[in-house]
């Protein structure tokens, strides 16, 4: 491929991201959904425009480094410090009842104990994008459902590390043993340690901050070389590179200097992102969902009720009254876009193969887009419970008036043209006799 069609290539994918995350905010969706369909359109279930996804894969890495580096400096720990207990029993339960059932599923399907934890830490992840952005349509961001499901997100993204830790570990070529649970149990109580001293003291001060903030060139690299730097470290320690990336945008979130490093750097950002949840997209085979459409709906409505229900059960579990604890429960129903992180990471150390790998991603997938949906039938439920429904009718009639009120309409045009085309048929009355 030349430099002028490389170049127009490029041109391509973004304009192409760009019409479909603006087509997602239309419909008042997050725009990431947008960049997944973008994918689709572009790989081999579309037309076929992006078949090497090497291409990207190099850029769809960095993008999984600024992900974890853009939630770490996003994370408000004061906030946190406040619900903190019920952020962290809530996820070490959900993250542990997801576990509990893969590993009895293992029983009945004969998946290893491997593939078992792998598919438990994949379910039990939420995305922290969609749900905020749902959250904040529904005007639900800053109150005390908003704030104990925020808490939560948080903890779990405090998780994702120590899960791709035991992940690695578990694929060693010597098997999951107690040496391997040295630099795992290290990592997490030096990132627990982290977090406590960054919550406790008063933000800290960027070495050459004054120098560099505000400045409009040297603002991102002050921001990325950090980052990359962390990383590198974090890799060359046998950790995971994403690790030193999360604890570095907890440092600099911490700083004086958040809010200006995180404006200088969101441009950059946004376009790794883009490409992050675009590679995720050239993943989907709409090939693969027709011929086994059965199994992915069903997959999707099994994982998505039971998770809701787990998660709804865990916040009365710990206090919470059931109308916050279903609302909560039903916006962390979906899976989140760390799990397609796990997933990668399970299928380049062996622990799945390429088929189930598939399977796993399709689905993530398919309950990022439909969570929507998802958490307008439960409120619309929840109204309906309250309220008392005696048949069928008056269920449909509640759930989706508007459209229940359309189809009536519909139908009874639909009659009326019917009957006339019957009385044409017909012909006038014969009066001859």
């Amino acid at each position: 491929m030349n430099v002028h069609s490389e170049i127009t290539f490029i041109a391509l994918v973004v304009v192409v991201a760009l019409l479909c995350g603006m087509a997602m905010l239309r419909l008042k969706l997050p725009a990431l959904i947008g960049y997944i369909l973008a994918g689709v359109v572009l790989g081999p279930s579309g037309f076929g425009l992006v078949e090497d996804r090497d291409q990207i894969n190099l850029l769809a890495e960095l993008g999984v480094l600024m992900l974890l580096f853009l939630i770490g400096m996003e994370l408000s720990l004061h906030e946190f410090k406040k619900v903190w207990r019920i952020a962290l029993m809530g996820t070490v339960l959900q993250v542990g009842g997801a576990v509990l059932v893969m590993l009895l599923l293992s029983v009945v399907f004969g998946w290893t104990v491997e593939i078992a934890i792998l598919l438990g830490f994949v379910i039990a992840l939420s995305s922290t994008a969609v749900v905020i952005k749902m959250l904040g349509d529904i005007g639900e961001l800053e109150s005390d459902v908003g704030r104990v499901t925020v808490a939560i997100l948080i903890a779990q993204d405090l998780a994702v590390v120590p899960m791709m830790l035991i992940l690695n570990g578990m694929a060693s070529a010597s098997g999951f043993g107690f040496l391997d649970l040295l630099p795992i149990a290290f990592a997490v109580g030096f990132l627990v340690l982290f977090v406590r001293f960054l919550g406790r003291r008063e933000p800290v001060r960027l070495p050459f901050g004054r120098w560099i903030v505000g400045d409009h060139d040297l603002t991102p690299l002050a921001a990325l070389a950090p980052c990359f730097a962390a990383a590198t470290i974090s890799g060359l320690l046998g950790l995971s590179a994403a690790y030193g990336a999360f604890l570095a945008g907890l440092f600099i979130g911490a700083s004086t200097d958040r809010e200006s490093i995180i404006e200088a750097t969101r441009p950059i950002q946004s376009v790794l992102l883009m490409v992050f949840f675009l590679s995720i997209g050239l993943l989907i085979d709409l090939a693969y969902i027709w011929h086994n459409l059965g199994a992915v709906l069903v997959l999707l409505l099994v994982i998505t009720l039971g998770k809701t229900a787990m998660n709804v059960g865990v916040l009365r579990l710990l206090g919470d009254p059931w109308p916050r604890a279903f609302l909560a429960g039903v916006v962390l129903g979906q899976i989140g876009e760390f799990s397609f992180v796990l997933a990668a990471l399970g299928l380049g150390n062996g622990l799945i193969e390429q088929e189930g790998h598939r399977l796993v991603v399709t689905v993530i997938a398919l309950s990022l887009i439909t969570s929507p949906l998802w958490i307008d039938v439960a409120r619309r439920l929840q109204d309906l419970v309250g309220a008392g429904v005696s048949n069928r009718d008056e269920l449909i009639e509640g759930l989706y008036p508007d459209e229940a009120s359309a189809l009536r309409k519909i139908a009874a045009k639909t009659i009326e043209r019917y009957r006339q085309y019957r009385k044409r048929r017909q012909g006038p009355p014969d009066n001859a006799a």
